[in-house]
């Protein structure tokens, strides 16, 4: 099997960047498309080549470093799944692909398909945690929650941060990241003492990372590898109001 590449290339944040012809050969379908990127870094680094840098870890579709634009697509062409999770015999041989980085304001890129998400990580320290008291916790069975709220709780954790809703979005919007990890502390009864003030720093922080609005056509959710919700952007919508009526009437 063949595939024709035009990967971005980009020595750093500084210079400009450029897609770059590339033709890998001789390829198993049954390779991972990061297999694939694997085996143009060997053929680049024989030739005396740089190799291509771009982000993974795991490869099991959980840590959400693996984050790529396939032809115009993030994560590519499949539905609910990462860039790790993608592969080759979803393409036909002789294919042109195109493999770009994420584009977003808030996302600089460092290197060629590799781009600065520590965005993601000011907006959980801004509040994505639950503050307890230290001793020895309460028993489980103290703390009832209900099926529907911690069903909702869950699938709101199994947001990865991978940014592929940023990179989808034409706002550059990180409203489904945020409205996830707020989310998933809201529905539970941990999250309650907090849930105005985490609401109001998240949101707050979002907006100074540079992060685009909300566009509400739901291109976040279409192309979220872990099927988020829009449904979590109405609630930390309600709570960041709640938070900012209650701030305005002290």
């Amino acid at each position: 099997m063949k595939l024709n590449l035009k990967v971005w290339r980009q020595k750093n944040a500084a210079t400009a960047g450029k897609l770059v012809d590339y033709t890998v050969d001789n390829l198993n379908p049954d390779m991972s498309f990061l297999e694939m990127i694997d085996v143009l870094n060997d053929e680049l680094v024989k030739k005396g080549e740089e190799p291509v840098a771009f982000d993974h870890d795991c490869r099991e579709g959980i840590c959400g470093m693996c984050g790529m634009y396939i032809n115009g697509r993030a994560h590519g062409p499949n539905h609910g799944a990462t860039t790790c999770q993608l592969y080759l015999r979803k393409f036909k041989d002789g294919d042109k692909v195109y493999v770009e980085p994420w584009r977003s304001r808030a996302f600089p890129i460092i290197k060629d398909l590799t781009v600065d998400r520590s965005a993601f990580d000011h907006i959980i320290a801004a509040g994505g945690f639950v503050s307890v008291n230290t001793g020895q916790s309460q028993d489980a069975n103290n703390l009832p929650v209900d099926k529907n709220d911690a069903e909702k709780a869950m699938d709101a954790a199994a947001c990865i941060g991978c940014g592929a809703c940023v990179a989808a979005c034409p706002n550059g919007s990180a409203m489904l990241f945020v409205s996830a990890k707020i989310s998933q502390l809201a529905l539970l009864p941990q999250g309650q003492p907090e849930r105005d003030i985490r609401a109001m720093r998240m949101v707050e922080q979002m907006d100074a990372e540079g992060f685009g609005n909300c566009s509400n056509i739901s291109a976040c959710e279409a192309e979220c590898p872990k099927e988020i919700k829009v449904s979590n952007i109405a609630r930390m919508n309600r709570d960041y109001f709640a938070a900012s009526v209650c701030s305005e009437t002290k």
